[in-house]
């Protein structure tokens, strides 16, 4: 009798089968998710073997039950219940991987518009690509420029037509432009020259003025930001190989419509047009 006694279960707690049926997670899933260390039981039975669980288990076992339809792992679960002994603490701790999920919804949000904005603009380029449409063939007057030549990212360039601006102010009479020396495109170590026509003008340290010959050039304007310059770049290859010329170097980019020194503006308003200097 005393036997029976000290092994039957505290009356306040649930079985493992009640517990189950209250939690709505399976017998097995228990069994693991104690193995885990994720949900341990109130008491067992030293004798049966069998789980006791008292009621303030069921916050923990309903997060578990909540972040398992997130497809969560469980050691990530683990992890994001260690501290959380009370109510308070799972719901905070919930309340902190719903601020990582909408930061994750919201990354993903912005990953779709670009997804969608490649799809369209390289739709737009297939398009383009097959039409000779808006490239032209004309000749290029000789200049006097000014120019600022570096070695380094294409983006850079902004300091070099600074540096111009800077040092001829109203004698420039023209849209600035840059000239690339290389054949193929570079990251880090390109070989470009920041250029501004001027009506005349000395030499400035850094900055050298000098006459830009006069060349003939395929021709294309493209509408748009300089990252979906390729697809122009494409057509205007297409065009001068269709016909058997010869590209020199350096090619020209010239800036017909861009950002200001202060606003950007809207890239998709952007004009460059792209002059590529042939002989036949």
């Amino acid at each position: 009798m005393l036997r029976a006694m000290a092994t039957a279960p505290d009356r306040h707690l649930f079985s493992i089968g009640e517990f189950s049926r209250v939690s709505g997670i399976t017998v097995k899933a228990l069994r693991l998710y104690h193995e885990q260390g994720l949900l341990v039981p109130t008491r067992i039975d030293a004798e049966t073997g069998y789980r006791y669980y008292a009621a303030p288990l069921l916050d923990r076992a309903r997060a578990i039950v909540a972040l398992r339809r997130l497809e969560l792992g469980l050691d990530q679960i683990g992890q994001m219940l260690a501290s959380a002994d009370d109510s308070a603490a799972i719901l905070a701790a919930m309340e902190a991987h719903r601020g990582v999920l909408e930061q994750r919804i919201r990354s993903l949000r912005s990953a779709v518009r670009s997804i969608g904005q490649f799809i369209e603009d390289e739709r737009k380029a297939i398009a383009m690509l097959h039409e000779n449409d808006g490239v032209t063939e004309k000749s290029v007057d000789p200049m006097l420029i000014a120019g600022v030549r570096m070695k380094g990212r294409y983006g850079d360039s902004g300091k070099g037509f600074a540096k111009i601006g800077r040092a001829f102010g109203r004698l420039i009479n023209g849209p600035c432009f840059m000239l690339h020396y290389d054949a193929e495109y570079k990251e880090d170590d390109a070989d470009f020259e920041a250029c501004m026509p001027v009506r005349q003008g000395k030499q400035v340290e850094g900055v050298a003025v000098r006459e830009l010959p006069a060349a003939r050039c395929v021709c294309l304007l493209h509408k748009g930001p300089y990252d979906r310059l390729g697809p122009s770049y494409a057509k205007a290859f297409r065009y001068a190989k269709e016909r058997g010329y010869t590209i020199s170097v350096p090619t020209r980019e010239v800036y017909v419509k861009g950002p200001g020194m202060i606003f950007k503006g809207n890239l998709k308003n952007y004009v460059t047009e792209i002059q590529l200097p042939i002989e036949s």
